[in-house]
């Protein structure tokens, strides 16, 4: 995406609520599922800035990556007196007990990032299938149209996982059938988690004599992960990875080498577009109320629920200035140990 449209898009997405007005006083509860992953610092950032201008208190908890411990979170964010509730879940399915208590008390939500398939949850998130084209379409851009691939999914209980491997299936299947692409290795990550997804890979490696040509990663935390693996064996930088959110780290190694794609999803602006959301809801508006939201019925259960979603923006060395420009990284960290001729760079 050119700078120009970068800043129409963020220029788009800061007018989305313009004109609204919301009463002060209310208490917006937010669950994190984990909370030490480095993107959700900046949504917080966002989040808790717009509510406490509006004169709102802004209250959290972090789950650790525990559905068991998320449930009791959000109990006791309801027993806080939130007005509305705005939940990231590790675990879709774990956390409907506290959903259903929520709504039965009348206390608007918001699934964040990741759906909860619940009529009475507003969904607000980039199109994480849009993402898994991405990222899979950038790969084959690259040169990468046959070989041996590994598929490094998230955790088997996050829907994203499998919108995002739905998304990259769309756009590889094709190769797959033919034969140009064989799928080498596919596995779920417990939790996301950066050693979980590099330990996958170390066992791809070995199950594949190191036979493995491009990877799939979900997301940069695993590519980091994923390339660690890759460089134990001399890899790193010859075998192309993916991965998204848009971490500094991530964006780094896209400019070293050692990762294709980094699918940017400002988390900043999804923040202010569910923070807005958050005060309508808790001043007593409704979902339809909210603006640019549509029907979603995506998930495994297949339940309708009202959507937002907003375009994520692939990162390659080709545009790693349009992170710099917003202001999401500084031009020292993106670009130090550059390979040469990185735009920005």
């Amino acid at each position: 995406m050119k700078k120009t449209s970068i800043a129409l898009a963020t220029a788009t997405v800061a007018a989305l609520f313009a004109g609204n007005v919301f009463a002060a006083g209310k208490t917006v509860g937010v669950s994190w599922k984990v909370f030490q992953e480095e993107r959700w610092k900046r949504d917080e950032a966002v989040i808790k800035e717009i509510v406490e201008a509006n004169g709102d208190k802004y209250i959290s908890a972090d789950a650790q990556g525990s559905a068991a411990k998320q449930l009791t979170d959000v109990e006791s964010l309801i027993s806080q007196g939130a007005d509305v509730l705005m939940i990231v879940p590790f675990d879709s399915e774990a956390i409907l007990p506290a959903v259903e208590q929520a709504s039965a008390e009348g206390i608007p939500m918001i699934a964040y990032d990741v759906q909860i398939e619940h009529p009475d949850s507003l969904y607000i998130t980039f199109d994480n299938v849009g993402v898994g084209r991405m990222m899979a379409q950038t790969m084959l851009d690259s040169g990468q149209t046959e070989g041996n691939f590994a598929f490094i999914k998230g955790d088997q209980g996050d829907p994203n996982a499998t919108f995002l491997f739905e998304g990259i299936m769309e756009i590889l299947q094709p190769s797959i059938d033919s034969g140009a692409i064989k799928n080498s290795c596919e596995t779920f990550t417990d939790g996301w988690k950066p050693e979980n997804a590099q330990k996958n890979m170390e066992q791809c490696l070995t199950s594949q004599d190191n036979k493995i040509d491009a990877v799939i990663s979900e997301n940069d935390g695993m590519a980091g992960g994923v390339v660690a693996a890759l460089e134990a064996q001399g890899m790193a930088g010859n075998v192309p990875v993916t991965g998204q959110d848009g971490d500094l780290a991530a964006i780094n190694r896209v400019a070293r080498g050692t990762q294709l794609v980094s699918v940017w999803k400002d988390s900043r602006a999804l923040g202010k577009v569910a923070a807005e959301a958050a005060l309508m809801l808790a001043d007593g508006k409704s979902m339809s109320d909210v603006p640019n939201t549509a029907p979603f019925s995506g998930g495994k259960r297949g339940v309708e629920v009202v959507s937002i979603l907003l375009p994520p923006t692939p990162i390659t060395t080709s545009n790693i200035s349009a992170v710099i420009d917003a202001g999401w990284i500084s031009k020292e960290k993106a670009c130090e140990g550059a390979q040469d001729g990185v735009d920005g760079c």
